[in-house]
């Protein structure tokens, strides 16, 4: 199909879920009542004159939409990124240990360290996450500088191996530590978007921009890498370097994006594919779908998780794990066809 007539509609339709994320929940906000919020915000006036709806929609729904459209706009390219650079269908930051590191970071500080967060304040857990993604990142990289070609498969298993030495971490920590954390080690390894505020939107604002001028600026290196390793080489384009600048790119993002998400499954394996089936094989059509379907997913599946079991709100992640099974199981089905 053609990107032209595609954008437009799935825009629209970011739209309208992103409304609906606002004015659905467990006290229902109109339209009028959204519009009039919205005036209050942009005239800039005094908080402490709010009225309570006005606080339920830019104190709570708004940042936690705005976050969902960061988080989900942001795993899906880096999804796509690591696809086409490993060669592998499979490959998401769940593979290469990256959201696991994060998970592992935060759990750490909750879990072991109650006195040390309550230090640090409301930063304590979102820097720990950071600095737990960017530490697998770093223990992938060691990895692989034992081989003399960072192949795909190589950044793969290197990937796996972390990914596993993070999870079994964090298992431990949830063993030894304090038992009557667990709501809050829930989050982290199961996602929500409930604790978004308007000052913590810039991490993942941070990791999602970033992301998206790299990516800008290396379209053409990325489309040569579709057609094999060899013709990349062939137009100048060193492969190996090519996918340790994607690796420490999506690892930066992806750090920001659990720092205050948690982790989120899925989203980066299954919109890479809807995207190319929609946009073709080519990089700009497949991110800028990718961002919009991966907003699109996560917004929905908040809703979701927010209205299932209302007043109770699931974690986001069981939403995203459900919805990515059945994709996987759906494409299985049609392939053995």
């Amino acid at each position: 199909m053609q990107l032209r007539a595609l954008a437009p509609g799935l825009l629209l339709a970011l739209a309208c879920v992103a409304t609906a994320s606002v004015v659905v929940g467990a006290t229902p906000v109109s339209l009028a009542q959204l519009g009039h919020s919205l005036q209050v915000l942009l005239a800039h006036a005094d908080p402490t004159g709010w009225s309570m709806t006005d606080r339920i929609v830019l104190d709570l729904r708004m940042p936690r939409t705005l976050l969902a459209v960061l988080v989900g706009a942001g795993l899906a390219l880096v999804g796509a990124l690591l696809q086409t650079t490993t060669r592998n269908e499979l490959s998401d930051p769940f593979l290469f240990g990256l959201s696991s590191g994060s998970a592992a970071g935060a759990v750490a500080v909750i879990t072991l360290s109650g006195e040390l967060a309550s230090a640090m304040g409301i930063w304590a857990l979102p820097l720990a996450a950071f600095a737990g993604g960017m530490t697998s990142a770093a223990v992938v990289l060691l990895l692989l500088r034992r081989f003399r070609s960072h192949a795909p498969e190589q950044m793969i298993l290197a990937g796996l191996s972390v990914s596993f030495l993070f999870t079994a971490l964090t298992y431990y920590f949830i063993f030894l530590g304090d038992q009557r954390a667990a709501q809050s080690v829930l989050h982290w390894t199961m996602g929500g978007l409930g604790a978004a505020r308007w000052d913590s939107l810039f991490v993942p604002l941070a990791g999602l921009l970033a992301l998206a001028v790299f990516a800008w600026r290396r379209l053409p290196a990325l489309d040569a890498m579709l057609a094999g390793e060899n013709t990349a080489h062939s137009l100048g384009i060193d492969p190996q370097r090519l996918r340790v600048q994607v690796f420490i790119a999506c690892a930066f993002a992806t750090a920001c994006f659990v720092a205050v998400s948690g982790v989120i499954g899925f989203v980066g394996l299954m919109v890479p594919h809807l995207a190319r089936r929609l946009a073709g094989a080519l990089h700009r059509g497949v991110l800028l779908l990718s961002a919009l379907m991966g907003a699109t997913l996560l917004l929905l599946s908040d809703l979701l998780s927010r209205t299932v079991l209302a007043p109770q709100e699931l974690p986001v992640g069981i939403v995203t794990a459900g919805v990515g099974a059945l994709f996987v199981m759906r494409n299985l089905f049609v392939h053995a066809e």
